[in-house]
């Protein structure tokens, strides 16, 4: 070999891993993200917000270096498991999913695309990852059930309408909490005895309600789903015209009239879901990354509702509410 050839060889091999790595930087990077919300709900949108002001934060900029491709099912089963298959064939490098539902249904078309899962109720219980703190696998994500059982919802309805006697519990039969909310209402020493409401069906909602209401002293706690969430107007509608106070796990409910929220705040952990995303991207691996679980929770009032419904607030429960709405 030439000598000016061999320096020619070995300049081009040193160069070539830098090329590389320079199209590794340079090309866009895409994401997947799945939710059962409807396109034009205002959580939903809001929730998507939060999590690209976190990644724009990161340094990572929508149409620039990464682009999203955000699919909405609209609470519609056969449009997850559609759009779960979608997002698979199109090999992004990271999936963001938002239930239980939408997890199930990526999970089942690919086990290599890293997954993060941004509201996933018992992701351990469920059989999603093998322990909390070594997911295994290509998922990981954050777990929100956590430290806001049933029962408490229950116990913070009773404080704010002492005459509630009964209480609905509203949730979809096929979520994956159903079974361990069930056991807790039964178990747990309550002032308020519990009646399941398992509904799936949109149409079924104010039926089920209006029946349910045809008692004296009753109230709603209304779990929190992509369903019921999808729903979540004539939730509220139905409460208020049959007067029935209600507490929910979602302050989305809260904004829409609703009149009391105890639960996880989803736009921090659509926050969080945004940095699990910036470090797969960077070349964590999901299995490593710890389940995180929420650090805190956030009680939210509807004083106009509370007024429409006559019930009196104390000064104690006005003190611990996070934010009061009027």
């Amino acid at each position: 070999m030439r000598r000016r050839t061999f320096i020619a060889f070995c300049g081009g091999a040193v160069a070539w891993p830098l090329v590389v790595a320079a199209q590794e930087r340079d090309r866009i990077r895409r994401i997947g993200m799945l939710t059962g919300l409807p396109e034009n709900d205002s959580e939903g949108q809001s929730l998507l917000a939060a999590f690209r002001r976190q990644l724009t934060e990161l340094g990572w900029i929508e149409g620039q270096n990464v682009r999203t491709e955000v699919r909405w099912a609209n609470a519609d089963p056969e449009r997850i498991r559609s759009y779960g298959l979608e997002l698979a064939r199109m090999m992004p490098d990271v999936i963001v999913v938002h239930g239980p539902r939408a997890l199930t249904a990526v999970r089942q078309w690919t086990d290599h695309i890293p997954i993060v899962f941004a509201s996933v109720s018992d992701p351990l219980s469920s059989g999603y990852v093998a322990s909390l703190a070594r997911p295994g696998g290509n998922v990981t994500g954050f777990a929100v059930y956590v430290g806001v059982p049933a029962p408490k919802l229950l116990q913070m309805l009773v404080e704010i309408a002492p005459n509630v006697r009964q209480v609905g519990l509203m949730m979809r039969p096929d979520n994956p909490g159903v079974a361990r909310q069930l056991h807790e209402m039964e178990t747990a020493p309550l002032a308020a005895k519990s009646i399941p409401m398992l509904i799936s069906d949109p149409a079924a909602i104010a039926p089920t309600i209006a029946a349910f209401a045809q008692e004296p002293d009753r109230g709603l706690v209304v779990t929190t789903d992509v369903f019921m969430v999808a729903h979540r107007d004539v939730i509220i509608a139905e409460a208020a015209r049959h007067r029935l106070p209600a507490v929910y796990q979602d302050r989305s409910f809260v904004e829409k009239g609703g009149l009391m929220s105890y639960g996880v705040d989803r736009r921090e952990t659509y926050r969080q879901a945004a940095t699990y995303v910036d470090r797969i991207l960077k070349g964590a691996q999901p299995a490593e990354l710890p389940v995180q679980q929420p650090a805190k929770t956030e009680f939210v009032l509807n004083l106009k509702t509370a007024k429409a419904l006559n019930l009196s607030l104390s000064k104690n429960l006005l003190a611990r509410a996070d934010e009061l709405i009027e």
